[in-house]
């Protein structure tokens, strides 16, 4: 199955540039790549309401009359695991990616060495994304997508795994710990979180990008916060 990238950039220069530095990679990595190029926001989005079958996103910032991260924060509201790169010819934008949970910013020129290391993390990314969890729920067997589990917790001798929907299995959390990537973290002995999703860290607890907060047991706020320094 081809590698889906879109790229939106209002310079058609640039949308060419960026075209075959995209071309380029996909070669030197020997992978089937297909790239779909927009000149707007607005044209971008009138084929996504159609097509959302997109791996990674390549988007200008500065543009008409949507900018590329107000396109990111609609594409967000559904779309968790495609992965948005920025590119901008400004350094004062890259705060505004926080809430998009942006990949990266390149600031334009784009490099092909920069693009490249990027472009292959996004690809990594995707491939991690394709794993599953297989749970035993009612005597049938489920299996639920690594990158929807927001988080685990356990009560007595049963662990909730929270995705889209919530399954509770008698297991312990070790077990589901060892069956995790980096990306999940366990927080004292109840609870495991997908850091990827955790937007704000106190003292007292977790907030997570949909919302849910978590308590965060004494001692856990530093471990808690190297452990998503080390992950960015």
């Amino acid at each position: 199955m081809a590698y889906r990238i879109g790229v939106c950039d209002d310079n058609q220069a640039d949308l060419e540039f960026d075209r075959a530095l995209l071309e380029r990679w996909a070669a030197l990595r020997g992978l089937e790549v297909r790239i779909l190029t927009f000149p707007s926001a607005e044209a971008f989005l009138f084929h996504y309401a159609e097509d959302k079958a997109f791996d990674a996103l390549l988007l200008d910032i500065e543009m008409g009359e949507m900018d590329g991260v107000t396109m990111a924060k609609a594409i967000r509201a559904e779309n968790q695991t495609v992965q948005i790169i920025f590119v901008t010819g400004y350094s004062d934008y890259i705060a505004e990616g926080y809430e998009v949970a942006a990949l990266h910013y390149l600031l334009k020129p784009v490099g092909e060495e920069k693009l490249f290391s990027v472009l292959d993390r996004a690809l990594e990314k995707r491939r991690r994304d394709e794993k599953c969890l297989d749970l035993e729920c009612g005597g049938s067997l489920v299996r639920i997508p690594v990158y929807e589990i927001r988080y685990l917790d356990v009560h007595q001798n049963y662990v909730t795994v929270h995705g889209r929907e919530d399954y509770t299995v008698k297991r312990t959390l070790g077990e589901f710990e060892k069956e995790l990537d980096s990306r999940f973290y366990r927080v004292g002995r109840g609870q495991i979180v997908n850091l990827t999703c955790v937007r704000r860290v106190t003292r007292t607890d977790i907030r997570l990008s949909d919302g849910t907060v978590l308590p965060l047991p004494r001692g856990a706020y530093e471990p808690l916060n190297r452990a998503i320094i080390e992950r960015t």
